[in-house]
């Protein structure tokens, strides 16, 4: 689309082709967000405080040439937030065989990378991101933030696209990346393991992820207490929004999230130099 040509994310309004509201389907709801449909070639999702901020961000990345995000096309009559549909494959809550592949894992980081790549240089100004509850992030490049194998589509093999920006905010591209290893690695006790990762090698994995996104010496080095202080943050953020957001961020605490998050903080911080070894040797 020509950026001269398009309406303020704002002042959009989707009107739905002829018999597409016919093709219905109920996409699989997020932790925190319920309600989300496939209808037609779109995706349908419930307003929320971050989406224009949000939208100004995707269209930039249209802008730019990236084709693995959606695009935001405007609100519909019900009011909810309308976004074209990445046809692809998103693994499930607990992640089946397919998502263990190392090539994937590998295409995931590289596609992150190219993302922040893409990233650079924009500054999201008419519609600010809000801050971030508890302490906000420091760093000043718009990241996705929720990279999980939820939000990943994968087509043919590989990374694919990317979907569900409602996290993304201002933060840096290792905090993002960490995150992103975090999800995929996974990086967890593993009495918290998902059903059928059990034989999954962590240390093997992450330095898989490390040497395909590209970090750096220093940043491999102080990945252990990096993780360890951003799961004492994510706990904080965590009971902040369980307390005064509800819904699922509630629903997420009464299940027992806070005790996954402090045990893997404890895990990352008594396999420090397993894991420090696994990614500088």
């Amino acid at each position: 689309m020509d950026p001269g040509t398009r309406l303020p994310a704002e002042n959009r309004i989707y009107i739905p082709a002829p018999g597409e509201e016919s093709d219905v389907e109920l996409l699989p709801a997020g932790d925190v967000t319920d309600g989300v449909v496939r209808v037609g070639g779109t995706v349908r999702r419930p307003h929320q405080p971050q989406s224009y901020a949000a939208a100004d961000y995707l269209d930039w990345l249209e802008d730019a040439g990236f084709e693995g995000s959606p695009r935001f096309l405007g609100r519909d009559s019900a009011g909810r937030d309308v976004l074209t549909f990445l046809p692809g494959t998103c693994a499930g809550a607990v992640p089946e065989q397919w998502a263990q592949s190392e090539d994937l894992l590998r295409s995931v980081a590289c596609f992150l990378r190219r993302l922040h790549q893409t990233s650079a240089g924009y500054t999201p100004s008419r519609h600010p991101f809000p801050p971030r509850p508890v302490r906000q992030d420091p760093g000043t490049l718009v990241c996705h933030l929720d990279v999980t194998p939820q939000n990943v589509v994968v087509r043919g093999g590989p990374a694919a696209g990317l979907i569900d920006f409602d996290l993304a905010g201002l933060s840096t591209t290792y905090k993002d990346s960490y995150n992103t290893a975090m999800h995929w690695v996974p990086l967890r006790d593993p009495a918290d393991a998902w059903a059928g990762w059990e034989m999954a090698d962590p240390f093997r994995r992450l330095r898989i992820f490390a040497d395909a996104y590209g970090w750096t010496p220093e940043e491999r080095r102080r990945l252990p207490q990096f993780g360890a202080e951003a799961a004492e943050l994510s706990l904080e953020r965590m009971e902040h929004n369980a307390r005064n957001l509800g819904g699922g961020w509630a629903r997420m605490w009464r299940d027992g999230v806070g005790e996954v998050i402090s045990r893997r903080r404890q895990w990352l911080e008594d396999n420090e130099a397993r894991l420090t070894a696994a990614l500088t040797r």
